[in-house]
């Protein structure tokens, strides 16, 4: 037995180890795509117009130099070793660290938050909840909400940069390596042919997205593997050719000199010299398609190395020919009998890239909808197979005609590189800010190991982003002007959703107004499921109430359903749905709390109203036979289960969960009108699989097995009677005495989002047949 256990071990690591290099291999064309595309424009926008090539080779080798060390400190120290172990159950990016901090401190604006959501198997804490982290640095973020809001709009200005550069990477990208046809065609013909080639490739770039990257995703590697051998055999070419003292400007040295010699001049040029490290924020955003050790090996030993080679082969090359200051491009290094074959590749590199940081925009615009930050949107999930490929029709044309704008209106790589470096250096200092709170609130190290990491990284991003700043006039307008736009309606989404919510709260009715509706007011049962679906995870929502005050009739089977967000990336499908009771069985109400997270692809109308009804009979059959229950809605309710209107909450999913636990519910940052108690009711895996049919017995009518089999048969006839999903239709508008700006964000911002972005019945996929909408008017 131990032999086989030891053979078995053996064949494991050495299966883990091929998956590993084959994720390595693979991650070159997802998340190496920009980074290895830089060559094509670095030294040209750095040379553009701030410094000058001259004899004494000080300049070139001065920004040799910052190259090196910025890839070298940034991408491989920061990234790689660093901030790739900030990680949110093995997914990265912002969104990542923003919710490793909400889970570690109450700093979250989420308005249905639940301690129920602390036992999910992702919901995973440093440290037990019995070993308190008291830091200062915790006590004052969870002191003062305005620290609250200032972390979202952190967070939601890093999204937006991040969503600014996959609208100038492709530009850039295509740009650039179109730009070499100059050196094969005279300067009228050139001048008139790169720009609609560019947006030839741009239009069909765009145009194959709803395709999804499975499908193409195939070629990405070959093509970024062999553009980096490409680029690293023509850089020792270079280095071996024209000069092998290349490598003595790795020196630091050189960096001082290249100040002493250009002063402001050089500090302005820095925003060109940090385009090398466009691209290195992928690493961490997408790491959950990947793993830590695979981004690490495939950048350290390949990725890296083949980077420098080119930067030095091509400074190399230029340290010999002072006479092409103003032609400092690529192509100009690459043998004149190659640059066919070079080009043909360059072009097809910076079409993965492109096509790299498209879809992180789509994936980081999925995630701030899952976190009501961004009005809702059309997501098309490409591929069955692999989690996270999605397509989002409205912000894919957008992207275009934004992108065949700045290609029409720049036209020249300078004003691109300057765009496109501002972007990237912003979404790297909010990374850089973020991680030092992980640092603090998750890793629990001390604040000066903290403070260390800000100062270090952060003087480093932020000498090149003020390089970058300067810049302004002549393209970094940009993406600050578009990070203002998005910023605002990000902000102004998410801020009406928290007042309706608030609203919502606060305008609930009572448990003893929906018993009290009977046949003595007029009110009656029809066959069918109704699903009124509301924000609340308590209470009895204004809109039900208002849909039977107009309409003196609800459904057989009565369903509160709450879709609700949940900071964690995903979460199990055997967790994902909380059950209870509404009332007493005879009621037959429930209240089913589904909870997704910020990565977790939501299921169709279909398979969700089956599922739904199948966890229901899961939690009728729990319900009844657990020990010591004769139905938690039967007559035997408890007192507190009456004033509080609620009853147990139990997780149903795929397989029987575990014992019971009591917990509350909260609602972090909010006045509840009352205190409702959780109870997450779990219990080992014993036979499963709840049937509707149950077999005759001579039991007494009021047994517990005749109530249950009688819910149960309710339930089946209510389910072939068809499903009714009950929406409100909301507008929201400020309360009189508001100020000026709420009654422009609420009365004019919010509203004419939520008229021209999708409904809730659209999100939900609502078949048109089964819809009835609740107007309601929320006074905020």
């Amino acid at each position: 037995m131990d032999l086989e256990y030891g053979k078995c071990w053996a064949n494991s690591k050495k299966d883990s180890w091929r998956t590993t290099l084959l994720l390595a291999y693979q991650s070159l064309g997802v998340v190496y795509g920009d980074l290895s595309i830089s060559p094509l424009y670095v030294y040209k926008s750095t040379f553009a117009e701030d410094i000058h090539h001259s004899e004494t080779n000080e300049e070139i080798f001065g920004v040799l130099s910052f190259i090196f060390w910025t890839l070298t400190l940034v991408p491989l120290f920061k990234y790689v070793f660093i901030v790739l172990r900030a990680d949110d159950n093995g997914e990265g990016g912002t969104f990542a660290l923003y919710s490793s901090i909400c889970r570690n401190a109450k700093v979250s604006l989420l308005p249905n938050r639940q301690v129920a959501d602390e036992s999910l198997s992702t919901y995973k804490l440093e440290q037990s909840p019995e070993r308190k982290n008291n830091s200062k640095v915790k006590m004052l973020l969870e002191k003062y909400k305005f620290l609250h809001t200032a972390l979202l709009i952190l967070v939601l200005l890093g999204t937006c940069m991040v969503i600014g550069d996959g609208l100038l990477t492709p530009a850039i990208s295509v740009f650039s390596a179109v730009s070499g046809l100059e050196l094969s065609m005279s300067k009228d013909h050139h001048q008139y042919a790169v720009i609609p080639i560019t947006c030839f490739i741009l239009v069909c770039l765009f145009a194959l997205q709803h395709y999804g990257t499975h499908r193409v995703g195939f070629f990405f590697a070959p093509i970024v593997l062999l553009w980096l051998i490409c680029i690293s055999a023509l850089g020792v070419y270079n280095i071996y050719h024209w000069n092998p003292q290349v490598y003595q400007a790795l020196s630091p040295y050189y960096m001082l000199k290249f100040f002493r010699k250009t002063k402001k001049q050089g500090w302005m040029s820095l925003g060109g010299i940090l385009l090398c490290i466009t691209g290195s924020e992928a690493m961490f955003a997408d790491l959950g398609h990947f793993s830590y050790a695979a981004i690490q090996i495939a950048f350290t030993f390949l990725v890296y190395p083949a980077l420098i080679l080119g930067y030095m082969g091509q400074a190399a090359y230029l340290s010999k020919h002072h006479q092409m200051d103003d032609n400092i491009s690529y192509y100009v290094s690459v043998p004149e009998s190659l640059r066919w074959p070079v080009l043909a590749i360059a072009i097809l590199a910076s079409v993965v890239g492109s096509q790299a940081i498209i879809s992180g925009t789509f994936s980081i615009i999925n995630q701030s909808q899952s976190l009501g930050c961004f009005p809702r949107v059309k997501v098309v999930h490409t591929s069955d197979k692999i989690h996270g490929q999605i397509y989002i029709p409205e912000i894919n044309w957008i992207l275009m005609i934004l992108c065949i704008a700045v290609t029409i209106g720049f036209r020249d790589i300078k004003h691109m590189g300057n765009a496109s470096g501002l972007a990237v250096m912003a979404v790297m200092l909010v990374t850089t800010c973020l991680t030092s709170l992980v640092i603090i609130l998750c890793w629990h190290k001390p604040p000066i190991v903290a403070l260390f990491f800000l100062l270090f990284f952060g003087s480093i991003e932020l000498l090149y982003f003020s390089a970058s700043l300067v810049k302004f006039r002549e393209g970094a307008w940009l993406p600050i002007l578009l990070a203002l736009f998005l910023v605002t309606i990000m902000f102004v989404w998410h801020y009406a959703s928290i007042k309706k919510y608030e609203y919502d709260l606060h305008n609930k009715v009572s448990l003893e107004w929906l018993l009290a509706l009977g046949p003595t007011l007029g009110m009656c049962r029809v066959p069918g499921i109704g699903l009124v679906f509301t924000d609340l995870t308590s209470g009895i929502p204004a809109n039900f109430s208002r849909f039977v005050t107009n309409l003196p009739a609800f459904h057989r089977i009565l369903v509160f359903v709450c879709v609700k967000s949940v900071p964690v990336p995903f979460v199990p499908p055997a967790e994902r749905y909380l059950l209870g009771r509404v009332g007493p069985a005879s009621l037959r109400s429930y209240r089913c709390i589904v909870r997704y997270g910020y990565r977790d692809v939501h299921q169709d109308v279909d398979s969700f109203e089956s599922d739904l009804v199948q966890r229901l009979a899961d939690f009728i059959h729990f319900d009844w036979c657990r020990p010591g229950s004769s139905g938690t809605g039967g007559e035997h309710m408890a007192a507190s289960d009456r004033s509080s209107g609620e009853h147990r909450l139990a997780v149903i999913g795929n397989f029987e969960v575990d014992e019971i636990m009591q917990q509350e519910s909260v609602s972090l940052g909010f006045q509840t009108v009352e205190s409702i108690g959780d109870i997450i009711e779990m219990s080992s895996p014993k036979e499963r699989r709840v049937r509707f049919m149950v077999d005759d017995n001579d039991e007494p009518e009021n047994s517990p097995d005749m109530q249950m089999r009688h819910e149960l048969e309710d339930l089946l006839a209510a389910q072939q009677s068809g499903t009714a999903f009950i929406l409100g239709h909301s507008h929201v508008k400020a309360k009189q005495g508001s100020s000026v700006f709420k009654r422009l964000a609420i009365n004019f911002g919010y509203n004419f989002l939520r008229k021209n972005c999708r409904g809730p019945d659209v999100v939900l996929k609502v078949p048109p047949a089964s819809l009835l909408e609740v107007g309601m008017v929320y006074v905020v």
